[in-house]
């Protein structure tokens, strides 16, 4: 992206705090970005947590990729409901904007996964893995974002993103290829689907929040039951806030694939949290125990 370009901001998934909310567009307006607001974007329903009707929503979410004066469509907040929307969303209008226009920045975390799996199989476009507009590490202390992390989406936006640093490794070696994944519980939840995911010659990122480990072993048991392991080339873990000791189930179920796996990368949720570009050829060193990503697409990762 470029200062000036226009971004939309959009609620996909569960409400946002009006006042993080106002708070995160200033902060991405000082980015030099012009910002809009999707029209639903503060709905309510009876279904509190979701950020109005999924029709809304998806709305909001269409209208702004197809514009084609909006370079990037930022999702405000995580929670649940993202994946409601993909029935409803216009693939065909979106794919044709993406020919018109060409790709924009997706940007989101936590339950935008599922618009990050999807847009990579519906559209074949690269999305930012990132802080949301009213999100804490964005907006919540008035004081400014948490500083790392707001580097890092900097960085990210405007190029060359930054490489990530874990702090364990649990299976040795080098690996490079697109990057793919996102939160666990998502990546798990659209197994069986038209969107089920793959890592076949990909790097698999997982992170996840709130997950017992007995819980992490049964999406994992799962992910390695539907075959979306196979092929995997190397395995990026992210953080695990409030997952107790998530490491001796990770190890236990991933290192039978025989790859190389970071892990204590500060991406997903906590603080600091750093962006990563999915869709992009990415690499992951453990003798540095790191995680870069370039810029470019899939095509050239093949």
């Amino acid at each position: 992206m470029r200062p000036g370009d226009t971004v939309a901001v959009v609620s996909p998934s569960g409400p946002p705090n009006a006042v993080l909310l106002r708070r995160g567009v200033r902060r991405l307006e000082s980015l030099g970005l012009k910002v809009v607001v999707g029209e639903h974007v503060l709905d309510r329903q009876e279904l509190h947590y979701l950020a109005g009707a999924d029709a809304a929503r998806a709305a909001d979410l269409q209208a702004a990729w197809c514009d084609p004066a909006v370079s990037g469509v930022f999702c405000c907040r995580g929670g649940y409901g993202a994946g409601r929307l993909l029935d409803l969303l216009d693939w065909d209008a979106m794919r044709e904007a993406v020919r018109l226009s060409g790709p924009k920045v997706l940007l989101g975390s936590s339950d935008i996964t599922a618009l990050h799996n999807a847009f990579a199989i519906e559209l074949g476009v690269p999305t930012l893995h990132g802080p949301m507009a009213a999100c804490d590490v964005i907006a919540g202390d008035e004081s400014g974002p948490e500083p790392v992390t707001w580097e890092s989406l900097r960085a990210a936006l405007f190029g060359p993103p930054l490489t990530v640093t874990g702090d364990r490794v649990l299976a040795p070696g080098r690996a490079e290829g697109v990057l793919r994944g996102g939160n666990l519980s998502l990546i798990a939840s659209m197994c069986g689907t038209r969107w089920q995911p793959s890592f076949d010659g990909a790097i698999a990122f997982l992170e996840d929040v709130g997950e017992e480990p007995y819980r992490i072993d049964r999406m994992l048991t799962q992910l390695l039951q539907a075959g979306v392991f196979d092929g995997v080339r190397g395995i990026a873990l992210g953080s695990w806030v409030n997952c107790g000791d998530p490491y001796p189930v990770l190890a236990d179920r991933l290192r039978s694939l025989g790859v190389p796996i970071v892990a204590g990368l500060p991406v997903g949720h906590g603080s600091p949290q750093y962006s990563v570009w999915l869709g992009v050829l990415g690499a992951i060193d453990t003798e540095s125990c790191s995680l870069t990503g370039a810029m470019r697409n899939e095509e050239q990762a093949r």
